[in-house]
C-alpha cells in the first residue's frame, strides 16, 4: 500500500533567503492555559495554529472557557474564568501533544469536577508518574486507567491548600511548568523543589510568561515558589517565532551553504533553542544574532562538535542532518529524554542517518554521528514532526530523498515544506549529483 510522501526538494548551494516562522508552540500552549486561568478577556496575536494547539483549543472548550479564533489573523480571544473550569465529566483527547497532556493534568487536578484525560497510542506509552506522584502529594486525586505511569487518567478535580513537593523532573521540564502553571490554583501556594531538572530554558520561559499574566515565581537555592493569593490578571500577549521551527532554516544554511534569516526569533528569546544558532557556528558558521531575528551563514566547511544540548533536547535532532554533512565527528550529549518524546528519537536519528549511508551510534545520554557525503533514502518519520522536518533537509545535498508520512508536520508547523521549497527556490542547483540506484 503506497503511502503520502514528500519527494520535490532538489539538491542546492548557495541559499539568499529570507524567512519567517509561526508562534511558538510552548508558549502558545502556556498562553492559552494561563488566559482560561484569569480573570477576564485576554487576546493572543501570533498564535500558532497546529494540530498540538488546536488540542489545547479543543480541550479548553469542552472546559466551558470562551473562545474566539481569528485564523487568518492568528489570534484567540480568551474569556477567562478566574481558576474556574468547567466540563465536568468531559473526557479530553489530546492526541500527542505533551504540553496539553501535562498542563491540562496539574490544572484539573486543582479544580473542581471529574474528567478524563486521554491521548492516541504514543500519548498512553509516554511516562507521567513523576507528575502524578507529585499532584497526589499536595491531595490530588488522580488514577491510571491503563499502564501504570501512564496516560490515560481519570481526574476528580478538587480544591487544593497546596503546600511543598518534591519533583523528579529528569524525564520532561514540563512537569515542573505544570505545577508553576497551576500554582496559582493553590489556596496557599506551592514550594516545588525539582531534582534532575532538564530543559530548563523552558522553565523560565513558563515563569516569564507567568509574570506577563501577573503572577511572580520566586526561586531559591533551588526551590520554586509561587505565593498563596496569586492570581493571573487578562492581558493582551504576543506569542514569539517558534525557536525550533526556525532551526530547520538555520541548518539548511549550514547545509546547503549561502545565507538564511530567520525573523520572529532572537536575543530576545528565552527559548533554549533560539541557542542553536549557537552549535552552527561552532561547526564553522557565521552567525548574527539580532534581538528579534538570527542570521547564519556559510561559506566554508563543516566540521563535527561535541555538544551538551540538554537546554536545547528537541533541536538536538536538527543538528542530525547537519552533522552528517560535516568533516568529523559529532557527539550529542545529555539528551537521555529524548527517548521518550513522539517518538524514540535517539533511536530514529541512528536508524534514519543509516538509511542514508551515515554511520552513527546511540549512547546511554545522545548519539554519535560521524560526517560524510549522505545519498538519498526514503526516511520513515515514526509519526514524529521533527524527524520529518530534519531529515527532509538531506534532500539539499542528495538528488531523490523522500520523506514518508510528511503530514506529521502539522503537530507544529503545518506549512512546513512549502516553507522549505521557498527557501530552496533562492539557492543555485548543486551540479554532478545522481540518484541512489
Amino acid at each position: 500500500m503506497s503511502r503520502r510522501e514528500f519527494s520535490s526538494l532538489s539538491p542546492v548551494t548557495d541559499l539568499h533567503a529570507t524567512v519567517s516562522v509561526p508562534g511558538s508552540k510552548s508558549l502558545t500552549n502556556r498562553a492559552l492555559l494561563v488566559a482560561a486561568l484569569s480573570q477576564g478577556r485576554s487576546r493572543l496575536t501570533r498564535v500558532l495554529l497546529a494540530d498540538d494547539t488546536r488540542r489545547m483549543l479543543e480541550a479548553l472548550s469542552l472546559l466551558e472557557i470562551g473562545l474566539e479564533t481569528d485564523e487568518s489573523a492568528g489570534t484567540v480571544t480568551v474569556e477567562g474564568r478566574g481558576g474556574a473550569l468547567g466540563g465536568d465529566g468531559a473526557t479530553l483527547d489530546i492526541g500527542n501533544a505533551g504540553t496539553a497532556m501535562r498542563f491540562l493534568l496539574a490544572a484539573l487536578a486543582a479544580t473542581p469536577g471529574r474528567r478524563r484525560l486521554t491521548g492516541n497510542a504514543r500519548m498512553c506509552e509516554r511516562p507521567i508518574a513523576s507528575l502524578v506522584d507529585a499532584l497526589r502529594s499536595l491531595g490530588a486525586s488522580i488514577q491510571h486507567e491503563g499502564r501504570s505511569g501512564c496516560p490515560p487518567l481519570l481526574i476528580d478535580g478538587r480544591n487544593l491548600d497546596g503546600g511543598s513537593v518534591t519533583l523528579q523532573a529528569s524525564t520532561s521540564s514540563q512537569f515542573l511548568s505544570a505545577l508553576l502553571l497551576a500554582g496559582p490554583l493553590f489556596s496557599l501556594g506551592i514550594s516545588i523543589r525539582p531534582t534532575d531538572l532538564v530543559s530548563r530554558p523552558y522553565v523560565d520561559l513558563t515563569t516569564e510568561l507567568m509574570r506577563s499574566f501577573g503572577v511572580e515565581v520566586t526561586e531559591s537555592e533551588g526551590v520554586f515558589i509561587v505565593p498563596g493569593g496569586s492570581r493571573y490578571t487578562a492581558c493582551n500577549h504576543e506569542i514569539e517565532g517558534d525557536a525550533s521551527s526556525a532551526s530547520y532554516f538555520l541548518a539548511a544554511a549550514a547545509i546547503a551553504g549561502g545565507r538564511v534569516e530567520v525573523g520572529g526569533v532572537g536575543t530576545s528569546s528565552s527559548q533554549g533553542d533560539a541557542r542553536f544558532a549557537g552549535v552552527l557556528e561552532k561547526m564553522g558558521c557565521t552567525v548574527e544574532m539580532h534581538p528579534h531575528r538570527v542570521v547564519v551563514t556559510r561559506t566554508g566547511r563543516l566540521h563535527g562538535v561535541d555538544v551538551d544540548m540538554n537546554a536545547m533536547p528537541d533541536v538536538a535532532v536538527t543538528l542530525a542532518p547537519v552533522a552528517a554533512c560535516a568533516e568529523g565527528t559529532t557527539v550529542v550529549r545529555n539528551v537521555a529524554n529524548l527517548r521518550v518524546k513522539e517518538s524514540d528519537r535517539i533511536a530514529a536519528v541512528c536508524t534514519e542517518l543509516g538509511r542514508c549511508g551515515i554511520a552513527a551510534e546511540a549512547t546511554p545520554d545522545g548519539f554519535v554521528i560521524h560526517g560524510g557525503t549522505p545519498h538519498a533514502a526514503a526516511f520513515e518519520t515514526y509519526d514524529d514532526h521533527r524527524i520529518a522536518m530534519a531529515f527532509s533537509l538531506i534532500g539539499l545535498v542528495a538528488r531523490g530523498v523522500r520523506v514518508l508520512d510528511p503530514g506529521c508536520v502539522a503537530k507544529t508547523f503545518p506549512g512546513y515544506f512549502d516553507r522549505l521549497l521557498e527557501v530552496v527556490a533562492t539557492g543555485r542547483p548543486r551540479p554532478g549529483l545522481r540518484e541512489r540506484p
